[in-house]
């Protein structure tokens, strides 16, 4: 594994980008001088402890809270003029409880897109509730499915929008063990056949040992990149191979007194 900071020019393949980014909220300092930059077609994990700022960084790419200095950049425009090549999943799934798996996922389409075709949109929304698994519950309204089935509906729902990218806010950690070790490999599959850019926050660092091309370390309040952590494991990855065992045990000792990062 390689690691290395962020130091170098935009690249050209580069979607997202920060750069000197400062927030405050409530009088309190979040970022000291945020930069990282991501590329097309990675999967990208943001560790780091609890309160450190990872949800907050997503909403801040995303237009959704002003920057106090600084500059955040998609695809080269401001967040309110990039926000159309962004999609959203959350830890809670947000489904309507009135639509079923299908109807939710076109209602993506219609917020994002509004009036269009009803019959090419709901073909889209069979296609991705296949890839993601649901083929035969696509008329199961939300209190139908398990917490695992309601988050994949989200999942092909983000997708249903062609988004350049995704951002993620610990989707899985609502789930219980079993189900959470599921859905990362089925995350893993979605994103090698879609191609899409991943941004995934997590507290979890096995989580982001098994999932990222590159792990952004973020240090406690005021937040800045510690690391950039470049994951080179075949995939499907074996988590107690030398290499990755060597790093999960230093990314856990860097935060041992942290309780919020934990291994699942």
């Amino acid at each position: 594994m390689e690691t290395r900071t962020d130091t170098q020019d935009t690249a050209p393949d580069t979607v997202l980008e920060l750069q000197d980014v400062m927030v405050e909220l409530g009088g309190q300092q979040i970022y000291d001088r945020l930069s990282f930059q991501v590329s097309r077609g990675e999967f990208v994990c943001l560790l780091g402890p609890s309160g450190c700022g990872k949800s907050t960084s997503l909403r801040v790419m995303g237009g959704l809270l002003p920057v106090s200095g600084g500059s955040v950049r998609i695809m080269g425009q401001s967040p309110a003029e990039g926000w159309p090549k962004l999609a959203y999943v959350f830890q809670s799934p947000r489904l309507v409880s009135w639509r079923n798996a299908l109807e939710n996922v076109v209602l993506g389409m219609e917020l994002r897109f509004g009036a269009g075709s009803a019959a090419s949109r709901r073909e889209k929304a069979m296609q991705l509730l296949a890839l993601v698994g649901l083929a035969q519950d696509t008329h199961k309204y939300p209190s139908m499915l398990s917490g695992g089935e309601r988050q994949r509906v989200a999942i092909a729902r983000a997708l249903a929008v062609d988004p350049e990218i995704i951002f993620m806010d610990e989707p899985f950690s609502a789930l219980d063990p079993t189900t959470r070790r599921k859905m990362r490999s089925e995350i893993e599959q979605i994103w090698r056949h879609t191609g899409k850019t991943i941004v995934f926050v997590t507290h979890d660092v096995d989580e982001a040992l098994q999932l990222a091309d590159r792990i952004i370390l973020l240090g406690r309040k005021p937040s800045s990149v510690q690391e950039n952590l470049y994951l080179r494991a075949a995939r499907p990855r074996d988590l107690g191979g030398a290499e990755l065992a060597a790093h999960r045990t230093r990314l856990l000792d860097t935060y041992a007194s942290d309780e919020s990062i934990a291994a699942s």
